[in-house]
């Protein structure tokens, strides 16, 4: 297999040289450029013809999102992945990225406390997402996966009660455009899990807040689920749901990560089916990775619906793959019917016309 071809954009020479040093001992790896600004670098794509981008996002003379704006109408397959701070100005200005067209973002080491760990960090944020894009993402499909099994929805089922909500990489405009089509009558909580870091939920949820009918935000500790209120898990915390005597609260932990995440998709949906058991709907979403999986299966044997999204609308289709792949999916839905799937267990009244 060939190898894959990196060009590194970052405006500090110290960053360059590490991030070059670290991919290029990746036997995988190949870093065939280096920029120290987006127009330098657009100037080069042509020149060494990378298969993914490295891209950070504060630059002087052309930072990363001008950059990305002006390689998108002409590269629009190119992978290009974030390098970004994990600063408010980083977070809010990777979203931004992720909105124009980046195929994903990886964050630089802070206070890390040694330089090993700093290079540690870098690749295992950054590596397999290059491979992960650079390959085609063939490589992190289930193997040996067979024929998907869909289980039919019975005709009669549990009323709705929460919808519970997976996904990771290509995640926020996924977001955007489930939420957005959500009526501002919505009847029942949303709770999200997205594989974010601290900074970034809080503002992904105030972005979608920004877009939709009904209000978005981080959760909080303690918080009692309401009816058309959706709430987002805050980086580094598990967010799990739990009934005492008056009603279901949120709670926040920092167990250790399952699946490598914190906060997982597998800890929200078992305490989800536990809570709610036949009256819950999990959606998986675009991502990368198997998180989740086994909290639909909890979701399943406690009588709950899952909704996973189809491969064509994901842009990476991993998790819901796996979910789809291990029987557990009731459906295999467009990204842009997810809603409309949605509301019709939602609002049955509604959709009889009764």
């Amino acid at each position: 297999m060939p190898k894959i071809r990196v060009l590194v954009v970052d405006d500090a020479v110290v960053v360059r040289s590490r991030v070059s040093k670290i991919l290029s001992s990746d036997p995988q790896l190949e870093v065939v450029g280096v920029a120290a600004n987006g127009r330098i670098a657009l100037a080069k794509i042509p020149q060494v013809n990378p298969d993914v981008v490295i891209l950070d996002v504060e630059m002087p003379e052309m930072n990363g999102l001008e950059t990305l704006a002006a390689l998108r109408p002409i590269y629009p397959h190119l992978p290009v992945i974030m390098f970004s701070t994990s600063t408010h100005a980083g977070a809010s200005a990777t979203l931004e990225a992720l909105s124009l067209g980046a195929s994903d973002y990886a964050t630089k080491p802070s206070n890390l406390g040694s330089v090993e760990a700093a290079n540690q960090h870098i690749r295992q944020e950054l590596i397999p997402k290059i491979k992960l894009f650079g390959a085609g993402m063939t490589a992190f499909f289930p193997a040996n996966a067979i024929a998907p099994t869909v289980v039919p929805i019975p005709s009669k089922t549990a009323p709705v009660d929460v919808v519970a909500i997976g996904v990771s990489t290509g995640g926020p405009n996924a977001l955007a455009i489930l939420l957005s089509e959500m009526p501002a009558d919505f009847s029942v909580p949303i709770l999200i899990v997205q594989h974010m870091p601290p900074m970034f939920t809080k503002l992904l949820a105030e972005r979608l807040s920004s877009k939709c009918q009904i209000p978005v935000e981080e959760a909080v500790d303690g918080m009692v689920l309401e009816a058309g209120q959706v709430w987002v898990a805050p980086g580094d915390f598990h967010m799990i749901v739990q009934r005492d005597a008056t009603a279901v609260r949120l709670a926040l932990h920092q167990a250790p990560p399952e699946n490598s995440c914190r906060p997982s998709v597998d800890v929200l949906l078992r305490s989800v089916a536990q809570v709610y058991g036949a009256s819950a709907i999990a959606v998986i979403l675009t991502g990368m990775g198997q998180d989740g999986l086994h909290g639909c299966q909890c979701i399943r044997e406690a009588g709950g619906k899952v909704l996973a999204q189809d491969e064509a609308s994901s842009v990476v289709w991993g998790m819901p793959s796996f979910v789809v792949n291990a029987g557990l999916a009731n459906r295999i839905v467009p990204l842009e019917q997810m809603a409309g799937e949605i509301m019709q267990y939602i609002h049955p009244v509604q959709r009889s016309g009764m």
